[in-house]
């Protein structure tokens, strides 16, 4: 009986998951590490009103740094078939889109942000880089990480079901913050206050972090890792 642990004798195997861990956690962590950092080292007394305004604040490097290295990992993921490369290229391209066309914010509404920044053309491009990005990310949780063998076992379907929840928490938030900017935004200005969007984009981005470390088997892993 063969009972060598794939996992551990194919190095290529060891880094695909160490790189599915790695965007995993880039995702949980990305919106903490900006509102956290900004509260204790930037003199800054709220959260913004989305993730993307930390591109005007003093968490601008590590606002780009992160989409960076987000777009490198996804570059370099190729997973099983030509799906997974095309994907992860094109989730690398809308992610340098979100990092490099920031936001417009109208004025200076906090301490963090020390003056406004409006063009029209690249708040724009970094809107739809930003809702591709998500629908790319979507993709891989629903279609790409559920698939599998013809018997999968309990713990895969477990997963799947976790892709799934994930991959359209993903989409329902996009839905929800283009509700917000179309239809609820003037009407009632009071949700301002409390950073819808802000809350909604790390909501798709926590979703996002734990399909990646699921998949990355970092949960729900099978008890039989040759499974």
């Amino acid at each position: 009986m063969n009972t060598t642990n794939p996992l551990t004798e194919n190095p290529q195997v060891i880094s695909y998951l160490t790189l599915r861990r790695a965007l995993g956690i880039l995702g949980i962590s990305f919106p903490v590490v900006l509102a956290v950092g900004s509260l204790l080292f930037c003199n800054c007394t709220e959260i913004q009103s989305s993730i993307s305004s930390y591109y005007h604040t003093d968490m601008r490097d590590i606002f780009v740094g992160t989409l960076c290295t987000l777009a490198l990992f996804l570059f370099a993921y190729k997973g099983y078939d030509r799906r997974d490369a095309i994907a992860g290229n094109l989730g690398c391209l809308f992610a340098l889109g979100v990092a490099f066309f920031p936001t417009s914010v109208s004025e200076s509404s906090t301490p963090c942000i020390p003056e406004a920044f409006s063009n029209n053309m690249v708040s724009s491009i970094h809107f739809i880089s930003a809702g591709l990005l998500f629908i790319v990310l979507s993709y891989f949780s629903i279609v790409l990480f559920t698939k599998g063998s013809k018997n999968p076992t309990g713990r895969k379907l477990k997963r799947n079901r976790l892709y799934w929840i994930c991959g359209y928490t993903m989409l329902g938030c996009i839905v929800l913050i283009a509700v917000y900017f179309m239809l609820l935004e003037k009407r009632y200005p009071v949700l301002q206050d409390l950073d819808p969007v802000f809350w909604l984009e790390s909501i798709a981005l926590w979703a996002f972090g734990l399909s990646w470390l699921t998949k990355g088997k970092a949960l729900l892993n099978d008890l039989n890792p040759s499974a």
